[in-house]
C-alpha cells in the first residue's frame, strides 16, 4: 500500500467542480504511481532469496552484498578475517539490511562447510552463490614462479571454485533451482605482464563455467562469470608500485581511461541472479570500461 504525501490535495486537483477529469494532472499521477511502483519493485527483486558470498567484506564483493540486501535478499558474507566480517555486518545492519557472516578462507574445507551450514541454519535455504574470493601473486616473470605458487593459485582460484559450486548445488536443488556467479577477470582475455599464473587461473574459470553450466542447466541452476576490469580496491592501493605502471600502460588503450568503482559491478551480478536473466547461463560478462577483451 502506497502513501502519497499531499494525497488529499492531489486527488482534489484531479476533478473539476463539474466532475470532468483534469487530464494533465491524471498523467502526473500515473507517472508518480509508476515511479513508486518501480521503487518498490527494485527493493523486492531478490525478496526472500538467500545469497552466500565469499570475499565479500570489502571491495567488489561487499558492493554486491549490499546491492543484493538492498533488493531484499538475506546475505551471508565472509572473508579470512573475523574483524572484517564484523565490520561488514555492522555496516549493513546499520542500513537495516538482512545479513549474517562468518570467517571463510576458501581454501579451508571446514570453513567452506561452515559457510554453507550458517546460511542453512539462519535462513533455511540457498538461492545464490557469489564465489569472489581469490588470491594473486607477487609481480614476477612467469619463469621465476615456483611449483608451489602455481599449485596454490590454481587450487584456490579454480579448484576451490568448483568445490564451492558442488557444495551449494544440492541445496539449490531443494528449492527448485538457483544462480551462481564466479568472479573471473579481464585478465582471462588479456595477458598482464608478470601475472602469469593469475591470468591462467582466471582463464580457467571461463572454461570451467562452460562445462559446469551445461550440467547445471538440467537442475535449473544457472552459472555465469563476472570479469571485472581494473577496479579501485584495497589490494591495488596496497601495491601501487606493481599496479601503477600496468595501469598507466593499459589506460592508453582503455575506453574510459579510469578504474572502476566496486559498486559498478554490483548491478550486473544482481541482474544475473534475477529472473530477468533466466535464459543466460555459461557466459562470462566483462565489466571493463572498454578494455579490449574481444575481437
Amino acid at each position: 500500500m502506497l502513501t502519497l504525501t499531499g494525497g488529499k490535495r492531489m486527488f482534489s486537483s484531479l476533478i473539476k467542480s463539474d466532475g470532468i477529469h483534469r487530464q494533465p494532472a491524471l498523467r502526473n499521477l500515473r507517472s508518480l504511481l509508476r515511479l513508486c511502483s518501480s521503487a518498490v519493485e527494485w527493493k523486492t527483486v531478490h525478496a526472500g532469496k538467500v545469497a552466500v558470498l565469499t570475499g565479500s567484506t570489502e571491495g567488489i564483493g561487499f558492493a554486491i552484498a549490499r546491492r543484493l540486501a538492498q533488493q531484499g535478499a538475506h546475505v551471508v558474507v565472509s572473508s579470512r578475517k573475523q574483524e572484517n566480517v564484523d565490520r561488514a555486518i555492522q555496516e549493513l545492519k546499520s542500513e537495516n539490511l538482512s545479513v549474517s557472516g562468518t570467517v571463510c578462507s576458501v581454501a579451508n574445507k571446514d570453513h567452506r562447510k561452515n559457510l554453507v551450514e550458517l546460511a542453512l541454519e539462519k535462513y533455511g535455504r540457498i538461492d545464490y552463490l557469489l564465489s569472489n574470493a581469490s588470491i594473486g601473486i607477487d609481480f614476477k616473470n612467469v619463469f621465476d614462479t615456483t611449483e608451489e605458487e602455481w599449485n596454490e593459485i590454481l587450487h584456490t582460484n579454480v579448484i576451490v571454485q568448483f568445490l564451492l559450486v558442488k557444495a551449494v548445488v544440492p541445496h539449490m536443488q531443494k528449492v527448485g533451482g538457483g544462480s551462481i556467479v564466479l568472479t573471473s577477470s579481464v585478465a582471462s582475455y588479456t595477458f598482464y605482464p608478470n601475472l602469469g599464473p593469475y591470468c591462467v587461473s582466471k582463464t580457467a574459470i571461463v572454461g570451467m563455467i562452460k562445462i559446469l553450466a551445461s550440467e547445471l542447466a538440467l537442475l535449473n541452476i544457472r552459472l555465469n562469470s563476472l570479469a571485472p576490469g581494473p577496479t579501485l580496491t584495497k589490494y591495488q592501493t596496497r601495491h601501487p608500485q606493481s599496479f601503477e605502471p600496468l595501469l598507466n600502460e593499459s589506460m592508453k588503450i582503455y575506453g574510459f581511461r579510469r578504474m572502476a568503482e566496486p559498486g559498478e559491478h554490483a548491478g550486473l551480478v544482481s541482474f544475473l541472479f534475477s529472473s530477468d536473466a533466466s535464459y543466460i547461463t555459461g557466459e562470462t560478462i566483462v565489466v571493463g570500461g572498454g578494455f579490449k577483451t574481444r575481437l
